[in-house]
């Protein structure tokens, strides 16, 4: 399963946060095919199907594809000073 480091879950937290109508949901990743790769958003809620990771409060919701191409994956976030947030997924271990 994915797993979020400490940033990571802060930086969901704080994303999450921003979105009115969305302040008890989370970041929705869905795999878009192809080499596009991922696609984020914050969701109110998850899909039926997704796959649900909370860390420390963060909450992260997986479409079955990306929940299986991130099956051993840790996500990881970079905080810029202006409040710009840029993930990265890297392989665990």
């Amino acid at each position: 399963m994915l797993t979020l480091t400490q940033t990571a879950a802060e930086a969901v937290k704080e994303i999450v946060a921003r979105v009115p109508l969305a302040e008890d949901g989370g970041v929705r990743i869905r795999d878009t095919g192809g080499s596009s790769g991922f696609e984020l958003s914050v969701a109110p809620d998850p899909q039926p199907h997704d796959t649900i990771v909370v860390t420390d409060g963060a909450r992260v919701f997986l479409d079955e594809t990306a929940a299986a191409a991130l099956d051993d994956r840790v996500l990881d976030a970079e905080l810029a000073d202006d409040g710009a947030v840029r993930f990265a997924i890297a392989s665990q271990g």
